[in-house]
């Protein structure tokens, strides 16, 4: 396997340097430049900020930001990759979030001469900061991601400053997937927590680490004032209607005042370049006064 992709690569290049060579011209760093996969949604936003999507032949389907990203093949699931589907692109380099797997495909790739690396997942400011800064240094994009860092610092800040105005905290609980059993909801330790604690909000389901499926009775006992939703579940049930219709919300606070949210995903979970605008948006809308105004759809 390691052969066969290193000689498909090979065969590229030389493809490349051919065709460039008949039309007169000399190859430039961007044409021999790395092949890259990126897996992870707010790592192909970085990607693109810096300028860099050339170098992309593939991404996970996480990665819906920009919508052209959305154009590139796809490899699949980052916690369900195939190493068949990401060697098919021969690409040079994979970069994925800390959360892609399994372990044994990572392994796969690189035996099979790719490069592998592997960024962390902190859900914070310098989280963020930290993730452009390494995928500015592996791309050669230091100044570029100086200058980005500093745009990020900043939402962070608008965010901060805006938190530190609050006078209370209400009670949310985000469903992370809701079918027509019981949602499933985050607790510590999750990227949600994280934001509904960035956004001045505090977690009416912090007793438990992680995401676990709860039932009517636990909703009501948390008692939350507002609830989350994904987008994704919310067209998956049919619309913010029939959130309302689930077992136990109408006997929460969120349910009696019409609180239920609706969120982008991956703007709310990603921990990437959109974090901090995200934290601030839905600041405000936990902060609304009840019945103050519409919910976003």
């Amino acid at each position: 396997m390691h052969n066969l992709t290193s000689w498909k690569r090979q065969l590229m290049r030389f493809t490349l340097l051919v065709a460039v060579g008949c039309h007169g011209a000399t190859a430039t760093a961007d044409e021999d430049a790395d092949r890259i996969v990126s897996v992870g949604g707010a790592l192909t936003e970085i990607i693109y900020a810096l300028d860099a999507q050339s170098h992309l032949v593939g991404v996970d389907t996480t990665s819906l930001w920009p919508e052209s990203a959305q154009t590139l093949p796809q490899v699949g699931y980052m916690r369900a990759l195939s190493a068949e589907g990401i060697l098919s692109l021969t690409p040079d380099r994979l970069i994925a979030s800390a959360h892609a797997g399994p372990p044994p495909v990572l392994e796969q790739i690189r035996s099979a001469g790719v490069e592998v690396s592997i960024f962390p997942e902190d859900y914070s400011e310098a989280g963020v900061i930290n993730k452009i800064t390494a995928v500015a240094e592996l791309l050669s994009k230091q100044a570029a991601g100086t200058k980005l860092a500093h745009t990020i610092r900043a939402d962070f800040q608008q965010l901060a400053d805006w938190r530190a105005k609050l006078t209370r905290h209400p009670k949310v609980l985000f469903f992370m997937a809701v079918s027509h059993g019981a949602p499933l909801v985050s607790g510590r330790d999750t990227p949600a927590d994280a934001m509904i604690r960035l956004a001045g909000g505090s977690n009416a389901a912090s007793d438990f680490s992680g995401n676990k499926a709860i039932g009517s009775e636990t909703i009501i006992a948390a008692a939350p004032e507002v609830i989350l939703l994904t987008d994704i579940s919310v067209n998956a049930l049919g619309g913010l209607d029939k959130c309302y219709q689930l077992p136990g919300i109408a006997q929460t606070p969120a349910g009696e005042n019409r609180r239920l949210i609706v969120v982008d995903t991956l703007a709310l979970l990603g921990f990437g370049l959109r974090s901090g605008q995200a934290a601030l948006a839905l600041a405000k809308q936990l902060h609304q006064q009840p019945n103050a105004a519409a919910h976003a759809e």
